[in-house]
């Protein structure tokens, strides 16, 4: 009994240090992937305001941007053989404060000194917020992280709690489908919660490929495991349709509404995930979760005003205004152009659907009746009545 309580404490504190270094492998991976994007946006910008002929992808400065971005995932996936699943989703939070402060020293994004407490002050308050956030994260974390053997994950995906889970996330996962594709609902919520869902799926896989690696590296071999196979075959299939999704909702969103709805949503599902599969906060006490819980809605609140007054880029509009163009002045007083319903179909006009005109509006039976004047005294020419017959 001796043993065991002084055992307790080293167990703890060793816990903590692996929490620590996957917490700083997370953020120094985010952070590096935040600069390594800048710089390609940086690069073309650059190529877009000059002459140089040159392809983007032949420059150094995208190259170095696109070695980053690999050093930075590569910190992110080193990450999870170190911490719980639980730590590492939110600390991508990282990525969103050095993005706001990169973009306005890096890049130079201009503002008017009118929109300075609009933009600026939000913004900043947003990153502090964020800060807190991960503060917090870090420090009330769950410490229940085991060995990622071949032998513990199979015993977790057998579980009853995560089939269970899993048999809830592909019903709603259907669901979500069926309405995005049959029922025409493309909501922000509908396409990032489909990303969310595989998100969850992809970090799960992320983790057990990771510890499984990282053990293997250091003597325990795991690679002879089915599991790990089967867990890196899913993280790949997991990891290219969320890309996908995440394409087409870029298509119909603005990339800070993406970014702030995708990261709650995709934050709070994966810690769920987590929190079922490697059994998170198993043992831990209410104070630490709900001190964690705090942590993950002060960086929720963060991102949304980080992301809350970035320029939204104009959709596109299939049809060209009015007075937009040459020497046409408005038509209107009200200052209102006239632009076609484009419920039904691209076609100008006030018709939403031109298929059926010919039901409408078909063309009145005009029969021809001549009828010449008998008097040749009389003079003119010889006239025609024509009789319009309706159509009701």
């Amino acid at each position: 009994m001796q043993l065991i309580l002084h055992w307790e404490p080293f167990e703890s504190q060793g816990l903590w240090e692996e929490n620590l270094i996957g917490a700083l492998l997370a953020i120094f991976g985010h952070l590096v992937v935040s600069i390594a994007l800048n710089l390609q946006k940086y690069c073309h910008i650059r190529l877009a305001g000059s002459k140089d002929p040159r392809a983007y992808f032949k420059t150094k400065t995208w190259w170095l941007g696109l070695f980053l971005m690999l050093l930075g995932e590569l910190g992110v996936f080193a990450s999870y053989a170190f911490a719980p699943l639980s730590l590492i989703v939110p600390l991508s939070v990282v990525s969103m404060i050095a993005s706001a402060i990169i973009g306005i020293i890096f890049i130079k994004e201009k503002w008017k000194p009118k929109d300075f407490l609009r933009r600026y002050v939000l913004s900043f308050v947003g990153c502090g917020l964020a800060i807190v956030g991960t503060y917090l994260l870090v420090t009330f974390a769950p410490n229940s992280h085991e060995k990622m053997t071949g032998e513990n994950i199979t015993r977790h995906l057998v579980s009853w709690p995560f089939l269970l889970y899993m048999l809830v996330e592909i019903v709603l996962f259907c669901l979500l489908l069926y309405f995005y594709k049959e029922k025409n609902a493309n909501s922000v919520v509908v396409i990032l919660l489909l990303v969310a869902l595989l998100g969850s799926m992809t970090v799960v896989t992320v983790k057990a490929v990771a510890g499984m690696l990282m053990l293997s590296i250091q003597g325990t071999l795991q690679l002879h495991y089915p599991i790990f196979y089967v867990m890196l075959v899913c993280m790949v299939a997991t990891a290219v349709y969320q890309a996908a999704f995440l394409s087409q909702a870029s298509q119909m969103y603005d990339s800070s509404l993406i970014a702030s709805v995708g990261y709650i949503l995709s934050t709070t599902v994966a810690i769920t995930a987590g929190a079922v599969f490697y059994l998170d906060f198993l043992g831990e006490d209410a104070l630490h979760i709900c001190m964690f819980a705090l942590g993950c809605l002060i960086a929720f609140l963060g991102v949304f005003l980080i992301t809350r007054n970035r320029k939204k880029s104009i959709p596109f509009e299939p049809y060209i205004s009015m007075d937009a163009m040459p020497g046409m002045q408005n038509m209107h007083d009200k200052g209102m152009t006239v632009q076609p319903d484009l419920k039904a179909s691209f076609s100008y006009g006030a018709l939403e659907n031109n298929d059926n005109i010919s039901e409408i509006y078909a063309p009145a039976t005009l029969p021809i009746m001549q009828e010449e004047h008998g008097s040749r005294s009389a003079s003119g020419v010889p006239y025609r009545v024509l009789e319009h017959t309706k159509k009701e």
